[in-house]
């Protein structure tokens, strides 16, 4: 079993509005091998909090204009780490303190990758790129 062609839009377009505010490290995982409650997860991380609630904004915003929305939705109060559940999918949006000390790529890394558009992964080699270079408001 793989994700469904509706999982992966829902990642694309997911992917997409939380490049468009400049999420770092944006990447998805077909998860539907190992978990019978959703085919994909969705992770990315922001630099601080007002960050993370602005990429919860876009991608819930995108994803309503898709059809879809949210069954369970975690964390929003704090900013630091918020999940979005829309059953085929889940997303995780997080710190990039909370993403480095839980390591969910860890969990999921024997899972298969899911291809992201062209322009998302565009956007994490840049996104890469700056931080590498240093640059300080990435």
């Amino acid at each position: 079993m793989t994700a469904t062609d509706r999982a992966i839009e829902l990642v694309n377009i997911a992917a997409e509005a939380a490049a468009e505010k400049l999420a770092d490290a944006i990447i998805a995982y077909d998860v539907s091998e190992q978990l019978v409650i959703t085919d994909a997860f969705m992770l990315c991380s922001a630099a601080n909090d007002r960050q993370v609630r602005s990429i919860v904004e876009e991608v819930e915003d995108r994803l309503r204009d898709a059809g879809a929305k949210p069954v369970r939705r975690e964390g929003e109060r704090e900013g630091r780490w918020v999940l979005l559940d829309y059953v085929d999918i889940v997303i995780h949006i997080q710190h990039e303190e909370e993403r480095g000390f839980y390591g969910l790529e860890r969990l999921w890394k024997d899972c298969p990758e899911l291809q992201l558009p062209s322009g998302v992964a565009q956007h994490n080699e840049h996104r890469q790129r700056l931080r590498m270079a240093g640059e300080a408001d990435v």
